[in-house]
């Protein structure tokens, strides 16, 4: 990664299950575009994954190709950081002397853990309790300024403000207090609920499109897709379902929805639901293409992962030979 001057933004991503197009669209899209603008370092975050048990052969298959696809989506290696979290260890290391200085409470009060807690009640584990902290050193090891968040993860980065803030009370500035960075991302839903957003750990498959669905695939899952009893095209209320085909039409193509109506004037939702399809297939087809040529070359997946991490590795030791010596340790 070539350093600029600039602020600097952090971003992860866990490499459980398959990336959706709520997951390109919503967030993975923004990052190629803030390459530009800012210092980006990115992590695929294996750590946090763990909260969930994995098949180990599946797992490491999974990293290596969510490593390989983010790649396909355009993160450039010349203009961001990007590597994978278990290859750096100093981000345990930092979350335990972060964990030290975090309440229970706090850590109690969060509501992503109370909701995992139920969705996964056989096996509610102190990794699934403490992941906000490690979320806290993947973010002050970089003196991240802004980290983009969505909604589900508003509550984490309060709490990463104020362990930042407590800390550099204690022992001094020492961490940079980082900033939200609100996604301009589209908020694509579930095709079988469009009440609820897109998720890659649904059990239902036709509820998502992932980005390495066949055409096949995204024809038929967007034909199932839920509409209503309605049969114009025309974005309004209690029409959630169509909503999100317009939205989802709109990422692929960038016309607007009122450009969309005018489009399918007098035109039924079978004929939407087609281009819609369409739309899809031919925007997916480059970052598939681009994904075939990298996940065959493990050479270069691996030079890739590796050299990232090393530069990884140098920037966040910096910032914790800088915490281990106001807290006091010996170095």
């Amino acid at each position: 990664m070539s350093q600029r001057k600039g602020k600097t933004i952090f971003s992860a991503v866990q490499p459980s299950g398959d990336i959706t197009i709520g997951n390109y669209f919503g967030a993975v899209k923004n990052w190629t575009q803030l390459q530009s603008d800012f210092n980006c370092i990115f992590a695929l975050a294996d750590l946090h994954a763990l909260t969930i048990r994995k098949d180990a052969e599946e797992f490491k298959q999974k990293t290596l190709e969510a490593y390989a696809l983010l790649l396909a989506c355009g993160i450039d290696l010349k203009k961001s950081l990007f590597f994978i979290q278990s290859q750096v260890n100093t981000h345990c290391q930092l979350a335990w002397m972060l964990a030290c200085h975090t309440g229970f409470g706090e850590l109690a009060r969060m509501t992503q853990f109370k909701d995992k807690s139920n969705s996964h009640s056989g096996n509610v584990n102190c990794g699934l309790f403490s992941y906000p902290v490690l979320m806290l050193s993947d973010i002050l090891l970089y003196r991240a300024d802004f980290v983009p968040v969505g909604q589900d993860q508003k509550q984490h980065l309060e709490l990463t403000r104020t362990v930042t803030e407590r800390f550099n009370f204690l022992y001094g500035p020492t961490f940079t207090v980082p900033e939200p960075y609100i996604k301009s991302g589209a908020k694509i839903k579930s095709l079988k609920d469009p009440t609820k957003k897109m998720s890659k750990s649904d059990p239902d498959l036709n509820s998502r499109i992932e980005l390495l669905d066949s055409p096949d695939e995204i024809v038929n899952k967007v034909k199932r897709a839920v509409t209503d009893s309605e049969s114009h095209v025309k974005y309004g209320a209690n029409k959630d379902g169509l909503n999100n085909l317009m939205t989802i039409y709109s990422c692929t193509t960038g016309k607007t929805f009122d450009e969309i109506e005018k489009e399918f004037d007098g035109k039924g939702y079978g004929e939407f639901k087609s281009a819609v399809a369409e739309a899809l297939i031919e925007h997916l087809a480059p970052i598939q293409n681009r994904f075939s040529e990298i996940i065959k070359d493990k050479g270069y997946i691996e030079k890739c992962y590796k050299d990232s991490a090393e530069e990884a590795l140098n920037i966040s030791n910096e910032t914790l030979n800088e915490v281990k010596k106001k807290i006091g340790f010996i170095l």
